[in-house]
């Protein structure tokens, strides 16, 4: 989707999927596991919301309810897929060789290239939250590879950290996508400035209020802007906690 828009929380796709229906094959979770998709933009059938954005092909904010909720081992092949895991434990794994628990804070970016499986567990009894995020790889076939990082919002408080991308300390990938994270206590100001204008930049609040070129953002609520201009992200007085994605047309 190569135009600017404003997406509100209660504007986007929603899913709800339990362990005993349907998608019982796909969803784990026996007999209570219960899976909900709140999506910023539609894959086919898999989610819905509006068309993609750049190389972002998938933003799902989704909670994992009930012991063993989650996803099935399942397959894919040049995706780039990385979760962002916002309050419980996340249990990843994967065909590359991994097991893995992630908490608050952790995220991951795993290249399923030629092809790779993984599942994704909520062992606990507390509900799960992670933000997945499926990006287009600019290289296809490539060896599959999984990396994981954490983000500690203390020690980043009131300044933007680049989690995924090109930038020292984010985690690498195969594609001119970035993703920041600001956690604010207290009302700043910063300028994005998007490398390009085949550029656009997906700014989503987690939490809080903020505003990105004057326009309000409440939880959970998003914009997206294209071209090289930069672009103003304002946060209130009580401060916000937000993502910002650079993606390529």
């Amino acid at each position: 989707m190569n135009k600017d828009f404003v997406l509100r929380a209660h504007e986007r796709g929603y899913e709800k999927f339990l362990s005993t229906g349907e998608a019982s094959s796909y969803i784990a979770g026996h007999p209570e596991g219960i899976l909900t998709r709140h999506s910023s933009f539609n894959f086919g059938t898999y989610q819905s919301g509006i068309p993609g954005f750049g190389r972002i092909r998938v933003f799902g904010d989704e909670v994992f309810s009930g012991a063993g909720s989650g996803y099935n081992m399942h397959r894919h092949h040049d995706f780039i897929i990385c979760a962002f895991v916002l309050a419980g434990t996340l249990t990843h794994v994967n065909t590359v060789g991994n097991i893995d628990q992630l908490g608050p804070g952790d995220y991951y970016a795993f290249n399923t290239g030629s092809g790779g499986k993984h599942c994704e567990l909520n062992l606990a009894s507390s509900d799960l939250q992670v933000l997945y995020l499926w990006i287009l790889p600019d290289r296809l076939l490539l060896p599959p590879s999984y990396t994981r990082s954490h983000f500690d919002a203390v020690t980043h408080r009131n300044r933007l950290a680049p989690l995924v991308g090109n930038a020292d300390g984010a985690l690498h990938i195969s594609q001119d996508v970035s993703v920041s994270r600001l956690v604010a206590d207290k009302a700043m100001s910063l300028q994005y400035a998007p490398k390009s204008n085949r550029h656009g930049v997906y700014v989503f609040v987690l939490d809080g209020e903020a505003s990105a070129n004057d326009i309000s953002l409440a939880r959970r609520d998003s914009r997206g802007v294209w071209g090289d201009e930069p672009i103003t992200v304002q946060t209130d007085s009580e401060g916000a906690d937000l993502l910002i994605i650079e993606t390529i047309q």
